[in-house]
């Protein structure tokens, strides 16, 4: 039985400024580092209490954003909040808008290309009524 999704990995090009991104700008926590040979080749960011993103320094790690995840999606509990403190880190955010889903979303790039959706589920988000969303 599914319990839930454990981590997404993403491959990068460069360790460091990916670890600042997520934690410095996004204020996620550094769980643990992979090491090989007594040097860092990665490693688990917190997304949740079981909820993870792992990193792999990958040297064939596309920057143009040719990466194979097409995005992820972060739940967050105050959009606005999120907003204000990507800006203060000079993260280009996109303008905070309501999908067709019902959720308040914002997106960014990550160093590495990769796009992520900052979502704020509302009361009415289609995750929790089921209502089929139609897109036009």
């Amino acid at each position: 039985m599914v319990k839930g999704l454990a981590h997404v990995c993403i491959g990068v090009s460069d360790l460091d400024a990916t670890e600042a991104f997520y934690v410095d700008a996004l204020g996620m926590e550094l769980a643990f580092d992979f090491c090989r040979g007594g040097q860092r080749i990665g490693f688990y960011i917190k997304a949740g209490e079981s909820t993870f993103l792992e990193v792999f320094a990958t040297p064939e790690a596309h920057a143009d954003g040719s990466s194979l995840i097409k995005h992820f999606c972060l739940e967050v509990d105050d959009l606005d909040a999120v907003i204000r403190r990507l800006n203060d880190c000079g993260v280009e955010v996109s303008d905070k808008a309501l999908g067709a889903d019902n959720s308040w979303q914002a997106w960014i790039t990550d160093p590495n290309g990769i796009r992520i959706e900052m979502m704020q589920y509302s009361d009415t988000s289609t995750q929790f009524t089921g209502r089929a969303v139609v897109l036009d």
